[in-house]
């Protein structure tokens, strides 16, 4: 699991059969050195600037979403309302 800022919705006109009805969301991790980014769907209603839990697993992400053996492999699973950090 990563923590992750979402930076955009992506839209696509054509996805694979299992992901419709799923909104694709654009996360950039806040470890990263580097300006990556990653696609991933959204499980729980996440929107542009809030701070996320992103799993890269594809059975986790898959589990997520709800769609068993579909072509997943990194899923927004929850938001983030604060932390402690020490």
């Amino acid at each position: 699991m990563i923590l992750a800022r979402v930076t955009g919705e992506v839209v696509a006109s054509q996805k694979h059969p299992s992901h419709e009805g799923l909104k694709l969301l654009r996360v950039q991790p806040e470890n990263s050195s580097t300006p990556q980014h990653l696609i991933a769907m959204d499980a729980v209603g996440a929107g542009i600037g809030e701070r996320v839990i992103v799993v890269q697993d594809g059975f986790a992400a898959m589990t997520a979403v709800n769609r068993p053996q579909s072509p997943i492999d990194c899923a927004v699973i929850g938001i983030v309302d604060s932390t402690n950090e020490i």
